[in-house]
């Protein structure tokens, strides 16, 4: 389970802007659909940089989960496994458990939020039941050996890891490294080792979150 493992990492990182411009830009290029949820999202974005870490949690949290509808990605594509940047995902109104923890990520990077507080966890959820499945979260370290609070598209409200035993960690990922579980042990570079990864890096850089 998430609970009792730790993210050992320095909490250092210099504050981040978005750009309102690269943005707009963006979402021109993307469709309607993004353009019309670009005022929004920069007014979420505007007013949780003004919150504290839990407020900040909760409002962007609630925000993805109750915009962007739930949809497998071979039923909206027929693709297998497609991650999508933020604008991507607002442009189509839809994603799946990894485009929520990616669009979340990004918005709290593109407010200030140091990366080394935040990672992408691949885990298997029991869901109702049934046997476990791949699923992705968001976790946010307040400090390096802290329990990790977890945003998550199947249980809307932002609960400590110790609250999901649900979930069991498989392994995790940032900007910045890569992990086995959650824990301290390197897995080798991200953007080496997960080619999604790195393309949607480059696409949150052309939108102007980071």
């Amino acid at each position: 389970m998430l609970s009792g493992l730790v993210a050992v990492c320095a909490l250092t990182s210099t504050p981040r802007a978005y750009d309102r411009a690269r943005m707009r830009s963006a979402a021109e290029r993307l469709g309607p659909q993004a353009v019309a949820a670009l005022v929004p999202l920069q007014d979420l974005l505007q007013h949780s940089a003004t919150l504290d870490d839990e407020a900040r949690l909760d409002a962007i949290n609630a925000w993805f989960n109750r915009r962007v509808i739930f949809r497998t990605d071979d039923a909206a594509s027929g693709e297998v496994d497609h991650w999508a940047s933020p604008l991507e995902t607002l442009q189509a109104g839809h994603g799946d458990c990894e485009d929520y923890a990616i669009a979340k990520y990004f918005s709290l990077v593109a407010i200030g939020t140091p990366v080394s507080r935040l990672r992408l966890v691949y885990v298997r959820a029991r869901v109702a039941g049934n046997d476990a499945q791949a699923h992705m979260v968001l976790a946010y370290y307040p400090q390096p050996n802290a329990e990790p609070l977890i945003l998550d598209n199947l249980v809307t409200s932002v609960r400590p890891a110790s609250r999901r035993p649900d979930l069991t960690p498989v392994f995790s990922f940032n900007s910045e490294g890569l992990w086995q579980g959650v824990g301290a042990q390197s897995a080798g570079d991200p953007q080496a080792r997960l080619s999604r990864w790195r393309l949607v890096l480059t696409k949150a850089r052309a939108e102007g979150f980071i």
